[in-house]
């Protein structure tokens, strides 16, 4: 059997090809485009790749376009870690030399030697890794407007607390479409307190906003022209352009992340996993969208239940060495996967009567609220494996028995 290992790099990559012995038998130097993917595909060919009996290939990143070209047809791609390859590596050499044909030959020696330790890329649908880019995308844009937002908010702080005071009773504060035009209107609190019922009122109107807008002027009316401390002219103006350019990063960055919730929005639906998303209580499509994008949708990715409750990192970790033993929450995990359960969680607390019982259990039971979060995650992701396997809605007396309940 023969084995492929790629380096990867940003314009050429290195490729290695080993029988079952470890005897290297090809390498090549390919270049990043169409041309260097046909030679890859042509020694694969070469070796003995065919479509019934393909070459495995271990490389050191799960995306791109050579990626996606060796995923084609039936093949098996393993994406190892780089630090688990550079441990690899120094099993072959203590003197930590180092090179990209030597890395490549490090690859293909680990599908040679353990490829049952590692497990290859899911083969999910062409629908569910396209909604996987949008969710991420918009989770993405998401934490990238409150980063910008938590900006904005700080330079405000120090020139310019009126606009807080007027944007604290809004959900959403600063990204609000109202506040944006009115930071636009008036860039410092001089010319806030300038402005009249008005020019107020015209600026809520081209927010979008449609009732209380006459109320509304009026408030931020008497909050612009309050006594507030102001900062030298001079500087008070510098502040303001300042403000002003974080404020057209700031919308760009609200522009995208509504933009990309309509993509998610209608790519959601179609997939056919959504209907069992959506039944769980505490999922709308953003969050369910969130959760499909991590798990995928090929059912052989995960032996068991448990598998994919340590991938989300819900489950505990047991550290036991002789007398001493201990059990922590999980840190290697799949990040985004565990983001996204704790909202599910922290929403499934009003939409579930058996979810919120579980948490007052596990509170009472002695845990801080973000570990019955967890726990309550634990459960929820579990009962979501069961029924994508067995193509079952959630039932929410069969997730949470009433009797069961009763004698805990």
């Amino acid at each position: 059997m023969i084995y492929c290992g790629i380096d990867w790099a940003e314009r050429t990559h290195d490729v290695a090809l080993v029988d079952d012995t470890g005897a290297l038998v090809a390498k090549r130097h390919i270049t990043d485009d169409a041309v260097g993917y046909k030679t890859l595909l042509e020694l694969l060919a070469e070796y003995g790749d065919s479509e019934e009996n393909p070459i495995p290939v271990a490389i050191e990143t799960s995306r791109g376009l050579l990626v996606a070209i060796l995923r084609a047809g039936r093949r098996k791609v393993y994406a190892i870690n780089p630090m688990a390859a550079a441990r690899y590596r120094d099993r072959h050499s203590v003197s930590r030399k180092k090179s990209d044909p030597g890395d490549a030959l490090v690859l293909a020696n680990i599908l040679r030697t353990d490829m049952h330790a590692h497990r290859p890329l899911p083969d999910d649908s062409d629908l569910g890794r396209a909604i996987a880019v949008l969710a991420r995308a918009q989770q993405d844009s998401l934490w990238n407007r409150q980063q910008l937002a938590n900006q904005l908010r700080s330079l405000l702080r120090e020139y310019y607390p009126a606009a807080l005071e007027a944007f604290a009773t809004w959900a959403n504060g600063l990204c609000r479409p109202e506040a944006r035009e009115l930071l636009k209107a008036a860039p410092t609190p001089t010319r806030a307190a300038r402005l009249t019922r008005a020019q107020l009122q015209a600026a809520l109107r081209r927010a979008g906003r449609k009732r209380g807008i006459e109320a509304e002027a009026d408030r931020l009316r008497e909050v612009f022209r309050a006594e507030w401390a102001h900062q030298p002219p001079l500087v008070e103006d510098a502040l303001g352009k300042q403000m002003l350019a974080l404020l057209v990063q700031l919308e760009a960055a609200c522009t995208a992340a509504d933009q990309l919730a309509e993509a998610v929005e209608e790519a959601f639906p179609q997939h056919p996993d959504a209907e069992i998303l959506l039944s769980f209580p505490g999922l709308g499509i953003q969050l369910a969208a969130r959760i499909l994008a991590e798990i995928g949708d090929d059912r052989t990715r995960f032996a068991d239940a448990r598998g994919l409750k340590a991938y989300a990192g819900s489950s505990p970790v047991t550290r036991a060495s002789g007398k001493k033993s201990s059990i922590t929450r999980r840190w290697v995990k799949n990040d985004r996967l565990n983001h996204a359960g704790y909202l599910w969680a922290f929403s499934a607390l009003r939409h579930s009567p058996g979810a919120g019982a579980h948490y007052r259990r596990r509170r009472e039971h002695g845990d801080w609220h973000a570990a019955a979060q967890r726990n309550l995650f634990n459960r929820m992701i579990g009962q979501l494996f069961h029924c994508l396997q067995h193509h079952e809605l959630f039932d929410e007396q069969t997730a949470f028995p009433a009797e069961l309940a009763a004698a805990a």
